[in-house]
């Protein structure tokens, strides 16, 4: 963004991608479902939130190039690996098997449905693209230019089915809070009184399923991001960990704040090191049967590899053939429109 960094963002994002990584692990998953079903309910809407908020688009008689590069330096990194990602579903016996694998099946699961972790850079390019072509028609009312981009949203979701219409309503409320000169912070209180705000939202539904030690893993109930309850746990949630970064000390947020800096690698590599946590996962589940331990591991593994790797890149040269310069990113330096 241009200006002074919102390094709050930085920390939402730093803690949404370490939940991402946390409950990829199939291990951590399954044995914590109740958390799982919360976490990804707010984690994925905060991204897309921030990602609205973010993005950037041409004023008038402004260059088209930087937006257009952003984009083409998010779609080179995603093509690769979801491309690997489906190659390597077509050989390995994973839950998104793909059965016959060729060049046209490879295009479709890319451009049009992609699977796996990748998804997210997916619906960026595509809201993210809607919203400059929309943005485009300088003419037209902003409140008509908003009401057409939510309905090329619903196209796409809903006609053609190439992404989930409440991820994208999430990303046009980011871009509706930057255009609307409120203030990401402003929306979000930072405040402890959010903390109650949020058991008020989760304990109701929870405590039922708790009780009967089930959970609804189908249809559509409170945790679900596209339902009130869901989208008062996205506010609330967001406020309480704006809250807990008023809290830390300069020496415990400053890892966070890089971290949230470069969730590019995190995304694009953590994959990886949460498949090779299978390695381990014996002899630490052997320490700690909860798992907590693994999970801490896991993390903290997949964390320092990803950034590893993308230093690796830059240090190599590959950057820039891969990410249009350097990959790795410093809370003091200005963004762009990157996830």
């Amino acid at each position: 963004m241009q200006g002074k960094r919102i390094v709050e963002l930085d920390y939402l994002r730093a803690l949404c991608i370490l939940l991402m990584v946390a409950f990829h692990l199939v291990f951590i998953g399954r044995t914590y479902p109740v958390a799982k079903q919360v976490v990804y309910t707010f984690h994925m809407p905060v991204f897309l939130i921030i990602s609205g908020y973010l993005a950037r688009v041409p004023k008038e008689g402004g260059s088209h190039g930087r937006f257009l590069r952003a984009m083409l330096w998010i779609a080179v990194p995603y093509a690769l690996v979801e491309s690997a990602y489906v190659v390597a579903a077509s050989l390995l016996p994973v839950y998104e098997h793909v059965d016959h694998l060729s060049p046209l099946v490879l295009a479709c699961k890319v451009v049009l449905h992609p699977i796996g972790p990748y998804w997210y850079l997916h619906t960026l390019l595509l809201c993210s693209l809607a919203y400059y072509g929309v943005m485009l028609l300088r003419g037209m009312p902003m409140l008509f230019r908003l009401v057409l981009l939510a309905v090329v949203y619903w196209f796409l979701s809903r006609v053609c089915g190439i992404m989930v219409l409440a991820n994208a309503m999430y990303f046009l409320f980011g871009a509706l809070l930057r255009l609307s000169g409120m203030g990401f912070l402003r929306f979000f209180p930072s405040r402890w009184w959010m903390v109650p705000v949020l058991l008020c939202v989760v304990l109701p539904p929870l405590l039922p399923e708790l009780a009967h030690c089930r959970l609804v893993e189908s249809g559509v109930w409170t945790f679900s991001k596209s339902s009130l309850g869901g989208i008062a746990m996205v506010w609330s949630v967001t406020g309480v960990m704006l809250w807990s970064f008023r809290l830390l000390s300069q020496r415990v947020a400053s890892p966070l704040l890089f971290i949230g800096s470069n969730t590019l690698p995190l995304l694009l590599f953590s994959p990886l090191f949460t498949i090779l946590a299978k390695t381990w996962q014996p002899w630490l589940l052997a320490v700690d049967g909860s798992g907590i331990v693994f999970m801490v591991v896991s993390v903290a593994v997949a964390v320092v590899g990803s950034l590893a790797l993308g230093a690796l890149s830059d240090r190599l040269g590959l950057s820039r053939y891969f990410f249009g310069g350097k990959v790795l990113r410093f809370p003091q330096e200005k963004s762009g429109n990157r996830a």
